[in-house]
């Protein structure tokens, strides 16, 4: 299915070894060199803008193909209308086939193609279907799954997984209001089963190239699984797609469901964060942390913003302080150790700069002076015998 040659894909993988180990200091600035000469890797852009400047080139280019067909396709008029988003999908998938076949990979030209393609298949089915919802996300997650599996391509999955949540969003709907009513559920479960099936797909996996691809569906089942629960998604999409107006003295139902859920969560993912030393189950837990509390400051607002900021500060300043304390020393598991591979010491600077900048403390500047000391003629800082 992976069009590429997995030679170079493995050699790809171990040059972003070698440089990783270059990093860290383990090998040197000539060996790093002899690995990237003797293996052979596909044209890849690992500099963001560089490779945004191929994807606009790629854009302009495929805007040109699709043009010059219009110019020919014009005289059909709607009869090429209603099939010229086909037409360009093609153009699309034709086009990254063969960008494929001379290596090209995760370049910005590639991006191009890829995204252009299931735009315009997204484009199509709606011309089709007359703005269908859930056929067209439908077609578009198949289309964006086939460009992940044979191209690898990373944005594609997340396209994958947007369109598969609409799909299902859309499904729901079709059964009415109580389609609606227990989309929050069904949303939640279908999350919590794709991650298990993500991560043990992930734990059994044989060839490592669909690994990041993984790794991204299951973050997103994560995130999905908090929204989908989340009082304030809730609360605002029940008014939003069954008109249910929350009176004073009102809420919506199962509102203590909605509470525990959107408080018990976040602290449940922090924990496993930390037990398991996930990163990105950690950094998803600080973000649904904070928009849990967003939540419950949305709708009550005991203290006053100013307060508020203020004692959120204090107690986000007390947990970093502790737990700086506590992991100070550890030279394994959760440390503030800096890393060796990452050169991650950027926290010890700050910490640095923070005491520099607290007492006053300035670097020390060498003035020049008009005076002469020392002129002793034993061990250094005596006077002459002149004055």
């Amino acid at each position: 299915m992976i069009v590429y040659d997995k030679k170079m894909l493995d050699n790809g993988a171990l040059v972003n070894e070698a440089d990783t180990l270059y990093n860290g200091g383990f090998i040197s600035k000539d060996q790093k060199k002899f690995i990237e000469k003797e293996l052979p890797v596909l044209k890849s852009q690992s500099n963001i803008l560089v490779r945004i400047g191929f994807f606009l080139l790629g854009c302009l280019l495929y805007l040109s193909i699709c043009g010059a067909i219009s110019i020919f396709g014009l005289s059909g008029e709607s009869v090429f209308f209603q099939i010229c988003c086909y037409i360009f999908a093609v153009v699309g998938f034709v086009g990254v086939e063969l960008l494929a076949t001379q290596n090209y990979h995760n370049h910005g030209l590639d991006d191009a193609f890829i995204l252009g393609a299931l735009l315009n298949v997204g484009i199509a089915i709606a011309v089709t279907t007359e703005g269908y919802e859930a056929v067209i996300a439908f077609f578009v997650s198949i289309a964006a799954l086939f460009m992940f599996l044979r191209y690898l391509h990373l944005v594609s999955m997340l396209v994958f997984c947007i369109a598969t949540t609409g799909f299902l969003f859309f499904e729901m709907f079709e059964f009415g209001d109580i389609g609606k009513t227990i989309l929050p559920f069904v949303a939640m479960i279908s999350a919590a089963i794709l991650y298990f099936v993500t991560k043990k797909t992930i734990f059994n996996l044989k060839e490592s190239y669909y690994y990041n691809g993984l790794l991204l569906a299951n973050s997103f089942c994560l995130i999905l699984f908090y929204l989908s629960c989340n009082y304030l998604v809730v609360r605002e999409l029940s008014a939003e797609l069954l008109g249910n107006e929350v009176k004073p003295g009102t809420d919506i139902p199962f509102a203590f469901f909605f509470y525990a859920f959107t408080i018990i969560v976040p602290i449940i993912y922090l924990i496993q964060a930390l037990k398991t030393k996930d990163r990105i189950m950690l950094w998803i837990s600080f973000l649904a942390i904070a928009f849990s509390i967003y939540t419950i400051r949305f709708y009550y607002s005991v203290l006053p913003i100013e307060v508020a900021l203020t004692l959120g500060g204090a107690v986000l300043f007390a947990i970093a302080f502790f737990s700086i304390k506590k992991l100070k020393e550890k030279e394994s598991g959760l440390t503030f150790k800096p890393d060796r591979i990452n050169h991650s010491d950027n926290f010890l600077n700050a910490e640095a700069l923070v005491v520099a900048s607290t007492f006053g403390m300035k670097p020390e500047v060498k003035i020049d002076s008009p005076m002469e000391f020392g002129d002793g003629g034993f061990s250094g800082g005596g006077s002459g015998g002149s004055f």
